[in-house]
């Protein structure tokens, strides 16, 4: 009787296992779609790999639909006295389900935003970590940040910039070592996800006050300078207008 007693208490145990794994897969298949339909997506991933995302959203919808038809017809078993007790169910560890559960709970409680000023961890580069000739065919009027940073590293001498018009959007980002009027308009680059991001700008040489984490638009021509006491490419700008944040804030190399 006692045997019979643990059996059962077992078996519900796997059920409920069975149905936190349901649920879970199908909350993580509808937490991409959610993403997906928003446009949140592009705050956690480079928009190259977008379609891994639609991949994972069918899988987990699939798999936990599966899982819910085996729940189902289960229950259906159980009602009609055909089940097995001595079945071998291969239910899910807890420990799983919990791994599983941990980036879903996450990912609901903590808002979707992309990475600001708030986000810079030490300084932000003004090196690319890549160069790309190809950047020096852009007319300098249409280079982003990122551009910008390429043909600063594909010049040897800073001295033929100057001159050059620029027009680049990014967020403020303000550090005590700037010189007066300085500051720095900044974007962060994704290779594959957030995790691999990191914080570039440009120096730009600006008489009024910015707010830290602002977006803004500046437009200005590159000159040589001096940035934190080193001689360095230095947006002068004409202009610097505050604009919404891009549908697609991240830059990607």
């Amino acid at each position: 009787m006692e045997h019979l007693h643990d059996h059962d208490h077992d078996h519900r145990r796997e059920q409920i296992a069975e149905i936190v794994k349901t649920g879970l897969l199908i909350g993580l298949g509808l937490y991409f779609v959610v993403n997906i339909i928003s446009g949140n997506l592009t705050n956690y991933i480079n928009v190259r790999f977008s379609w891994l995302s639609y991949v994972a959203a069918v899988l987990f919808l699939l798999i936990g639909a599966f899982s819910a038809l085996g729940l189902l017809n289960a229950r259906r078993a159980e009602h009609d006295h055909h089940h097995d007790h001595d079945h071998d169910h291969s239910a899910i560890s807890w420990g799983t389900l919990i791994v599983v559960a941990v980036p879903l709970v996450l990912g609901t409680l903590i808002p979707s935003r992309p990475l600001g000023a708030e986000s810079v961890d030490g300084n932000v580069s003004i090196t690319a970590s890549s160069v790309d000739n190809m950047v020096l065919s852009i007319e300098p009027s249409k280079r982003n940040v990122l551009d910008w940073l390429r043909v600063f590293n594909a010049t040897d001498d800073y001295a033929t910039l100057s001159g050059q018009p620029a027009d680049v959007i990014g967020f403020v980002y303000l550090e005590p070592t700037f010189g007066e009027n300085q500051f720095m308009v900044a974007r962060f680059t994704v290779s594959c996800c957030v995790a691999d991001a990191s914080a570039i700008g440009i120096p730009v040489q600006w008489p009024e006050a910015v707010e830290q984490g602002q977006w803004v638009r500046v437009t200005g021509v590159m000159e040589t300078g001096d940035f934190r006491g080193d001689a360095a490419p230095i947006l002068h700008a004409q202009a610097v207008e505050v604009v919404e944040q891009p549908e697609h804030p991240y830059l990607y190399p």
